[in-house]
């Protein structure tokens, strides 16, 4: 029988960031995808588990420009939860794909009205297609930090190269810098995330690595095509992850775990990792999802080990490369 864990355990979000969740909820196609009581039922079950951090963003920027109202809901869920704004950890995000005309000052003010709350406690800073004045970036967030909107920040699918840059003059100027980084991470996408550049970021500059997309859209848990929109797939893998999900299934099978939590668990196994993302929708895949904070305790190194083979991004994406709507990949 899985060992359920009675609640999340802590780790620091990067040198200088706040102390988050184990497990944290993301937004994207989370919310709207849930009945109105379902949806508090699940905040209430998860703040009180301990995964109090919400990823939560408005999405209507560039390739997401697609009015969701997922933050809008999410709002919705923690009044009718009855959760004080100190019971929770609000991440939100900034996007670049818009950006200067869209402003970071004018972002937060609609994010935090549609979500019903007047600060976030971190951003994540998002990608973007044209590198943009990374100088104007830091220092605009840092504005938003003096102002209160938000107090640390990350980035989601920027090279290491500019995140390293991001953190080097926010250093010389006196600025916030950014504590973690965001980046699609999994059993079977390892290439950015463990490569030496952000390895380097990592180790050297004490960066926190927060993972998302852990289960490629459901696919590594056995839902071969989802409906909803899922996230990029850059190298052009997506087919070889489907053709491995049974050898997946076996290697779960020799852990008596589920595939979300042998996901999750190698992960956090990974000592850069601070937190990984998940998107539940009902409380017994939180249940679930929990479990894996025990497995990885317990066996994390050897289900490291066992799931060697399946690095299908290996030689495919460059570790240097940002991860936005497409990665560069090797010749």
């Amino acid at each position: 029988m899985m060992e359920f864990a009675e609640r999340a355990p802590r780790r620091r979000l990067g040198v200088g960031g706040p102390e988050v969740p184990l497990l944290a909820l993301g937004s994207w196609n989370t919310w709207d995808r849930m009945d109105r009581d379902d949806a508090a039922e699940l905040l209430r079950l998860a703040v009180d588990r301990g995964v109090d951090l919400f990823d939560v963003a408005h999405y209507n920027f560039g390739p997401h420009a697609e009015n969701a109202q997922t933050d809008v809901l999410f709002g919705q869920a923690v009044r009718d939860a009855g959760l004080a704004r100190e019971d929770y950890m609000l991440c939100g995000k900034l996007w670049l794909w818009e950006y200067p005309a869209s402003s970071f000052a004018e972002q937060m003010r609609v994010s935090l009205d549609r979500v019903g709350t007047d600060r976030a406690d971190m951003v994540v800073v998002g990608d973007f297609m044209e590198r943009p004045d990374l100088r104007a970036v830091v220092t605009d967030v840092a504005e938003q930090v003096r102002t209160g909107g938000f107090a640390h920040w990350g980035v989601n699918n920027w090279s290491a190269g500019d995140v390293l840059f991001a953190c080097r003059f926010a250093a010389a100027e006196g600025l916030v810098p950014p504590s973690f980084a965001q980046l699609k991470y999994s059993l079977v996408r390892r290439s950015v995330p463990e490569g030496v550049p952000f390895g380097t970021l990592f180790t050297g500059e004490g960066l926190a690595l927060q993972a998302s997309d852990v289960l490629e859209g459901g696919i590594l848990a056995g839902r071969l095509h989802p409906e909803r929109k899922i996230g990029a797939d850059p190298g052009g893998i997506r087919d070889r992850i489907r053709a491995v999900v049974p050898e997946v299934g076996r290697i779960t099978e020799r852990f008596g775990a589920t595939p979300a939590q042998l996901s999750i668990a190698y992960c956090l196994a990974n000592p850069a990792v601070a937190n990984v993302l998940v998107g539940v929708t009902r409380p017994a895949q939180l249940e679930d999802n929990l479990a894996a904070l025990a497995l990885c305790a317990r066996r994390g190194d050897e289900l490291r080990a066992a799931l060697a083979g399946l690095w299908l991004d290996r030689d495919v994406v460059d570790p240097s490369a940002s991860w936005g709507t497409d990665a560069p990949v090797r010749a």
